[in-house]
């Protein structure tokens, strides 16, 4: 602004535009333009205005002011609880008419482009919905409490098959709990393909849990019935019952080697966004608890080549956008 009243005062006293140049330190040619494009009474408050105004139209229209694209990620992203890397991944492998970055779907979730109406102050809005958003971790030294349990067959045992991913049927074995003393669930998540299945236990205890898995095994054809890899939680005590009636072994990770069993961690992290920590899950049916396995079965995986575990374990492909 100070350039271009410096201008307005010498173009008055009638000064070359080579001395105006000189003065403020640029091209003739760029003085030469600036009163070109002011052709009437020159005015430095009109010539910024001018400026600013033309500036604000210059750069790349940003992919997410398209409504029609902010809607589908706002689906994929609050309703399905897609992450945005899902999401964008997705959309390529479906050649989608729409096309950008998880990137530019962050930097839209964190300048509050997502955000509904804020329920109380101080909350975050959508950035919450992030899964790893306030995750709590052990901290250093945490010692495992639960009491030990009879192990079969230790995780150095197992099968190449299993170890290396090859063959649907090898399964990860665990339990995401609920309010204290109240149901939980029982999830199992093949190695493979990361397929889910679910399902409610009245307790967190060993004579429930092993109703539970016996009610889950008998849903599965012989052939995916290869192995099974749970955690070493008391609620898995009676494992030997499930050998000696399905046939199927069972192999201990290490003590406190949860990475050991990733698969079935990593989509127990994504159950909790269903339910969360300490609810209650008695009131929740089956009818729900089936729903939330569909959604994660057709939800779209990174290791997978973003093809969905529901893809892998039928060999079908699904039109999901």
């Amino acid at each position: 602004m100070s350039e271009r009243e410096t201008i307005f005062l010498m173009h008055n006293n009638q000064a070359s535009l080579t001395s105006i140049a000189q003065t403020i330190g640029r091209a003739t040619s760029t003085v030469s333009r600036e009163l070109s494009r002011n052709r009437s009474a020159y005015s430095p408050s009109v010539a910024q205005e001018r400026y600013e105004t033309q500036k604000s139209h210059c750069g790349r229209r940003s992919l997410l002011s398209d409504h029609q694209l902010l809607q589908l990620i706002r689906h994929l992203f609050l309703d399905l609880q897609w992450s945005p890397e899902e999401i964008a991944a997705r959309l390529k492998l479906e050649t989608s008419s729409f096309q950008i970055s998880y990137t530019t779907i962050y930097r839209g979730i964190y300048s509050g482009l997502f955000d509904q109406k804020l329920s109380s102050r101080g909350t975050r809005g959508v950035i919450r919905k992030l899964r790893h958003h306030g995750k709590s971790r052990h901290k250093k030294g945490y010692e495992e409490r639960r009491g030990k349990i009879p192990i079969s067959h230790t995780l150095q045992e197992r099968p190449e098959s299993a170890n290396k991913r090859t063959q649907i049927g090898h399964w990860e074995l665990d339990t995401v709990a609920g309010k204290t003393g109240r149901s939980c669930v029982v999830t199992m998540v093949d190695r493979c393909s990361r397929y889910l299945i679910m399902h409610k236990a009245a307790k967190k205890n060993s004579a429930s849990v092993t109703t539970t898995i016996r009610r889950l095994l008998k849903d599965l054809p012989p052939e995916h019935l290869g192995t099974i890899t749970p955690d070493r939680g008391k609620e898995f005590a009676k494992h030997h019952q499930l050998t000696e009636e399905f046939g199927i072994e069972f192999y201990f990770p290490n003590p406190h080697a949860p990475w050991q069993r990733g698969s079935n961690e990593n989509t127990n992290g994504l159950i909790r966004e269903y339910l969360p920590r300490n609810q209650d899950m008695d009131p929740i049916s089956d009818t729900v608890i089936l729903e939330f396995v569909d959604r994660l079965n057709k939800r779209p995986r990174k290791c997978l080549n973003w093809k969905t575990p529901y893809e892998i374990y039928h060999n079908q492909k699904l039109h999901l956008i």
